[in-house]
């Protein structure tokens, strides 16, 4: 388990020593992979030379053999790893891979983000202390990098891609577009013109509630989708049952007959 290199999470050369069990590990997930408890790595006092085996304070170089457990060292998460720029978040509590000056921390979202988010995002209060929609496993303190959507919500990187690969397109939680889908939309605009609905269809409305910005309307029935009248969206769903014609409507639109004439006998 242990090597000078560290395990499958970190590069480091040493061994934490666990507050809650006094058990060596390379790193916390290590440890929490193997435990049925969880290491608290604030609460991390000692830790294990991976050369010399010297058990001391935890520090970033070696006090017997002067090795240096790691390029990156936190003394508050008591984080070793190779230099990835990281950096100390205070409001976020963990450290984050940087560098710094490419990140801030939103103060509503309690969560640092790429500066070319600011002021260009949906803030919802302390977004990333909810775990993902999709595996449903935390993303404030996880490795994988956090996707956010345009609703606000946050998704794991991977499961955002995950999402795409599958044809997948709304957020799982409010369900809104979680890209752009115009392109989509006027390419199902084409398509709606081209496939006419049944005579028994044909004129047969909805009332929808739009996924993505909320309106409520009354819109044409079609197999294909139906088309918010509000922002041009097809993400849609459908409230309560077809809304058909009623025959005096049809009546109204047939011309009437000329005086002196009868209808026609229909077998």
């Amino acid at each position: 388990m242990a090597s000078p290199a560290g395990c499958e999470h970190y590069v480091r050369s040493c061994l934490l020593k666990a507050p809650c069990c006094g058990k060596l590990y390379v790193c916390r997930l290590c440890h929490d992979a193997e435990e049925n408890h969880q290491m608290d790595r604030f609460k991390v006092k000692e830790v294990q030379c991976s050369e010399c085996q010297t058990l001391q304070q935890a520090q970033q170089t070696c006090q017997g053999c002067h090795v240096q457990f790691g390029e990156y060292y936190c003394d508050i998460c008591h984080l070793f790893d190779k230099d990835k720029k990281q950096y100390h978040c205070q409001p976020c509590g963990i450290c984050r891979i940087g560098p710094r000056e490419k990140y801030f921390h939103c103060e509503k979202c309690n969560l640092c983000l790429a500066q070319d988010l600011r002021g260009n995002h949906k803030c919802v209060e302390n977004v990333s202390r909810q775990n993902c929609p999709v595996c449903m496993e935390d993303i404030h303190t996880s490795r994988i990098g956090a996707h956010v959507l345009p609703c606000g919500h946050l998704l794991h990187k991977s499961c955002f891609d995950d999402m795409i690969r599958t044809g997948a397109y709304r957020c799982p939680l409010c369900m809104h577009s979680a890209w752009d889908m115009k392109e989509h939309w006027d390419q199902m605009d084409k398509e709606i013109v081209q496939s006419l609905m049944p005579p028994e269809y044909q004129g047969a409305t909805v009332k929808v509630i739009c996924n993505d910005c909320q309106t409520h309307c009354t819109v044409p029935f079609h197999v294909l989708g139906m088309k918010c009248t509000g922002c041009g969206s097809y993400n849609t769903a459908q409230d309560g049952g077809l809304i058909q014609q009623r025959p005096e409507q049809h009546m109204e639109n047939e011309p009437e007959q000329q005086d002196g004439h009868e209808s026609p006998i229909r077998h």
